[in-house]
C-alpha cells in the first residue's frame, strides 16, 4: 500500500560499502518520519555493501543485472512511498531534503532535482557546480538526485533500461514532454572521486562526448564504451548492458 506524503529513497549500488556507511545513517537521521523506507538495490557487489545495508535496517534488493536503470526501476517497483527520491551512493543530500521535497510536491512540483557542490575546494569543480543552478540541457543528471511523484513516474513507465548510461537524461527528456522540471536552489554535496581518479580534462571530455552522442541518438552501449575509454581501468570494470 502506498504511504501518502512519504518518501521512498532508492539507492543503486555496486561496491559502495564506504559510502553507504555514511549515507544511510545520514538519510535516516535527517529524513526521519518523512521516509517510508530506504531501498538499496545492489547490482552485484563483491564488498560488504549488502551486509552493511542490512545491518543498518534498510531494505536490500538484488538486481539480476548490473545496470543502473534496471536497478532504479526494481527499487521503484517495490517502493511504498508516494514520492520516489533517487540518490547516488556517493552524494549527500541537503539535510532538509525530505521537508524540501514534500513541500515542493505539495506546491504542485511533481518532479525535480537539486543543485550541487563538490566535496573539494578545486576552483575548476566550483565552476562545474555553479552551472547546476540552471534548468537546461545539463540539468537532471543523477548526481543532482531526482525526486518524482510515484504516480507520475508510473505514467512514464520508469527509466528506459536499454540505457546503460545517460538513463537519467533520457528520463528527464521524457519528463519535459509532459511536465515542468524544477531545479531547486538547495545545494547537495557530490563526491569528486571521479575527478581525483582521472583528471578534470579527461572527465570533461568524457561527459561532453557522452552528452553529444546521447543527443545524436547513438546506441547507449556505444556511448558507454566510448565514455569509459576516456577514464581509468577501475571505472572501465563496470559491466556493459546492451
Amino acid at each position: 500500500m502506498t504511504e501518502a506524503n512519504k518518501i521512498s529513497v532508492i539507492i543503486p549500488c555496486v561496491d559502495e560499502e564506504e559510502n553507504l556507511k555514511e549515507l544511510i545513517p545520514y538519510l535516516l537521521k535527517f529524513g526521519g518520519d518523512l521516509l517510508s523506507e530506504i531501498i538499496v538495490v545492489d547490482g552485484g557487489s563483491t564488498d560488504n555493501s549488502i551486509s552493511l545495508a542490512i545491518s543498518l535496517g534498510v531494505r536490500v534488493m538484488h538486481s539480476p543485472v548490473r545496470n543502473r536503470a534496471t536497478q532504479l526501476n526494481l527499487g521503484a517497483h517495490h517502493a511504498n512511498g508516494s514520492v520516489f527520491y533517487f540518490v547516488h551512493a556517493d552524494t549527500r543530500p541537503v539535510m532538509e531534503f525530505a521537508q524540501v521535497i514534500l513541500a515542493n510536491i505539495s506546491n504542485g512540483k511533481q518532479v525535480g532535482c537539486f543543485r550541487y557542490r563538490f566535496d573539494t575546494e578545486s576552483r575548476l569543480l566550483k565552476v562545474n557546480s555553479w552551472f547546476t543552478r540552471f534548468n537546461g540541457i545539463l540539468s537532471g543528471g543523477g548526481d543532482q538526485s531526482l525526486f518524482i511523484k510515484k504516480t507520475f513516474f508510473d505514467s512514464l513507465e520508469g527509466f528506459d533500461d536499454s540505457y546503460c548510461i545517460m538513463e537519467d537524461f533520457e528520463l528527464v527528456r521524457r519528463i519535459r514532454q509532459k511536465s515542468d522540471f524544477h531545479v531547486l536552489p538547495d545545494e547537495m554535496t557530490v563526491s569528486a572521486r571521479k575527478y581525483k581518479e582521472n583528471s578534470w580534462v579527461k572527465v570533461q571530455l568524457a561527459n561532453f562526448a557522452a552528452l553529444s552522442l546521447f543527443l545524436l541518438k547513438v546506441k547507449p552501449s556505444r556511448i558507454k564504451s566510448l565514455y569509459l575509454n576516456f577514464l581509468n581501468k577501475r571505472i572501465k570494470s563496470i559491466t556493459l548492458v546492451e
